[in-house]
């Protein structure tokens, strides 16, 4: 069953690139902060690269001055994360986050077969928002769609 409002976030390690390969458990990185995690199906594929992330990039600063952090999740190695944050100019602070095996993706209950298209077991589109670990707003696209993940959407459905 998919995560859903009121859960804990799950224990799982993610990766990410900051001198070096970095792990970190995401129930630890979700802990005493408010945070938004939008999750893509692929680092450099065409609506993540033209729109998903864009916005985030763009929105960055309104979830800042409300005290939110951002991160992107992909089932993706952590230096394509790195290199799509250097094409996308990523700010920093704008945290990039890889789940090579899916691991964190399967916790979470939000895989779907991409295998039709070469690429096997990856993340919907989706978004979460969580204070203290605990998700407090989920927003799940269907297939082919980003509406109700975008960062302007979701700015709108957060808390002040």
């Amino acid at each position: 069953m998919p995560i859903q409002p009121g859960d804990r976030i799950p224990e799982a390690v993610l990766q990410y690139i900051d001198d070096g390969v970095r792990k970190i458990n995401a129930a630890e990185l979700f802990a005493h902060r408010r945070m938004v995690l939008f999750a893509v199906p692929g680092a450099f594929t065409p609506t993540c690269s033209q729109r998903h992330l864009p916005g985030y990039v763009e929105h960055f600063d309104a979830f800042k001055q409300r005290g939110i952090e951002v991160a992107c999740m992909a089932v993706n190695d952590p230096f394509v994360m790195q290199a799509w944050g250097k094409d996308q100019h990523v700010p920093a602070g704008l945290r990039l986050l890889a789940d090579g095996n899916g691991d964190f993706t399967r916790a979470l209950g939000m895989t779907f077969d991409a295998s039709g298209y070469g690429m096997g077991i990856r993340s919907k589109r989706f978004a979460l928002y969580a204070d203290d670990g605990i998700v407090r707003g989920l927003w799940v696209e269907a297939p082919g769609e980003l509406r109700v993940s975008a960062a302007d959407a979701v700015l709108a459905r957060l808390p002040d």
